[in-house]
């Protein structure tokens, strides 16, 4: 059972992996102009919401997979991992199927508070599903040992939840611009790269059934 468990921990590790990174990139193209409306939407919600139930996934089977002395703490994580996949899931679902459907038919005034603009409403759910992402990795640093593959981990996860207050700044202060934006750039590194180290790990752990 706990080789199936790691299994699937480390695949669901390696999606989100990759879906951070595209969305990475997605991100990375539309600051740059190349891409426009509406395809810049759609990747970047898309890829957002393509890292949700993998990260889900490999947080709970690293809670499954860690020591129970530990599992508080891995527990914990997962509650916010949740909290932070039931915001950016309602918002993302929103605006893939009902924002940029509206804008496309010249409806902009009929979706107008549920279009995700700066400090709307949307706006404040996607960050409190990516400041609850940085606390989980924060509270998950004590199930993670200072030796040996866990050590890399660990790292990992105290960088991305260093960048958290970083996160919140870009989100809440009171004039967004492109380039407060940058401020959560080291988002685009410590995220993806928690996620793939964390399934590394988790394929560590992997054993015959």
């Amino acid at each position: 059972m706990n080789g199936k468990v790691a299994a699937v921990g480390f695949w669901s590790g390696v999606t989100a992996f990759t879906a951070a990174v595209s969305y990475d990139l997605a991100q990375i193209l539309q600051i740059a102009g190349v891409l426009r409306f509406p395809a810049d939407e759609i990747l970047i919600y898309g890829t957002s919401l393509c890292i949700v139930i993998p990260f889900l996934l490999e947080m709970l089977a690293f809670h499954h997979l860690t020591v129970k002395e530990k599992q508080f703490w891995t527990q914990a994580a997962l509650v916010f991992s949740i909290i932070y996949a039931v915001f950016v899931t309602a918002n993302y679902v929103v605006q893939l199927a009902t924002v940029i459907p509206a804008k496309l038919s010249g409806n902009v005034d009929a979706v107008i508070l549920l279009d995700q603009t700066p400090h709307s409403l949307f706006w404040n759910f996607d960050a409190i599903g990516y400041i609850s992402m940085g606390i989980c990795t924060f509270v998950a640093l004590p199930a993670l040992g200072k030796a040996g593959f866990e050590r890399w981990v660990r790292f990992a996860f105290l960088a991305n939840a260093l960048v958290t207050p970083m996160i919140a700044t870009v989100y809440f202060y009171p004039n967004y611009s492109h380039k407060l934006l940058f401020l959560g750039f080291p988002w685009a590194i410590t995220a993806p790269l928690s996620m793939l180290l964390l399934a590394i790990l988790l394929r560590k752990k992997q054993v015959s059934p």
